[in-house]
């Protein structure tokens, strides 16, 4: 059987909802389509104040991208320290940091070209 393909639209609203569900901070969508050596389509970038709050975070992500789209990622590491936890989705790649290993990386810098568009709080 096929696995169905998942509108990436639908997908990073769904990773939204879950990091907003527990008031993931300062986040933001590189948008990285236009850029030949990009491994994905996207990144999504937050942080978490702790590394309670950034497990916290992934599990709302799977959670709700499990519960609403049936999927899950193909791959999650970090979450044994949970100061940089990545979770690949394969076309979205989802960067949840503590504030100041995120500061520290500014992987946003590195894709200078990547279109970026930040999420307001809603809290």
């Amino acid at each position: 059987m096929a696995k169905k393909t998942i509108n990436n639209d639908v997908l990073l609203a769904n990773i939204i909802k879950g990091i907003e569900e527990v008031k993931g901070n300062d986040i933001d969508i590189l948008d990285l389509r236009d850029i030949d050596t990009a491994v994905c389509d996207y990144f999504v970038i937050c942080n978490g104040s702790s590394n309670t709050q950034v497990n916290a975070i992934v599990n709302s992500i799977q959670k709700t991208v499990s519960k609403d789209l049936k999927d899950k990622p193909w791959h999650v590491e970090g979450t044994d320290n949970a100061e940089w936890v990545l979770m690949d989705y394969v076309h979205i790649v989802v960067h949840v940091f503590q504030k100041h290993i995120r500061e520290y990386y500014n992987i946003e810098s590195l894709w200078g070209d990547a279109k970026i568009t930040t999420i307001e709080n809603k809290y």
